[in-house]
């Protein structure tokens, strides 16, 4: 059997960074440009830079801490409103969930042009709790577009920790 019938385009066997020209690799490459183009703007005004993650999609940077008294979520949120933000905690697992929404609209009468933009885009991150909260003091603050959340311990979730001896047979 021909080797070279099986391999895709009649190309050589040789890796694909030895290739001059690779069509599936050049078209991965041109997928990464139009998406980071649509991430940074180039599209409709894309997303804030730093929603978009590079991606296209929401996912603004959140550091999740676990201190003595509970756990500490901050959240990146620039250009979100507060109204559109939700914070929920049900069965031991924190949900935050954001929207962001933006309508731009450009007219020139003399140019003869009407331009109209839209970008629209939902975030989702549930965390679950290493612990049992106190969910009546859950404390969300949300100032100059950073959420800050602080999920304290039970005071019976100390007691619940019990050590467990290690018996050799």
């Amino acid at each position: 059997m021909d080797q070279k019938s099986l391999t895709p385009f009649g190309g050589s066997r040789a890796p694909a960074s030895s290739r001059s020209f690779d069509p599936i690799d050049t078209m991965r490459r041109e997928m990464d440009r139009l998406f980071e183009s649509f991430s940074q703007g180039g599209f409709f005004g894309g997303l804030p830079a730093a929603l978009s993650g590079g991606n296209g999609f929401l996912s603004p940077k959140i550091d999740v801490c676990e201190t003595e008294k509970g756990l500490e979520v901050t959240a990146e949120l620039p250009g979100i409103d507060e109204k559109n933000i939700d914070v929920n905690l049900e069965d031991g697992v924190l949900t935050l969930k954001a929207e962001h929404a933006a309508e731009k609209e450009e007219k020139d009468e003399k140019k003869h042009y009407h331009l109209v933009e839209r970008s629209h885009g939902t975030f989702m991150r549930r965390i679950a709790l290493p612990f049992e909260p106190d969910a009546d003091n859950v404390e969300a603050t949300f100032d100059k577009g950073v959420l800050k959340i602080m999920v304290p311990k039970s005071a019976n979730a100390a007691d619940k920790v019990r050590k467990i001896s290690i018996k050799s047979p």
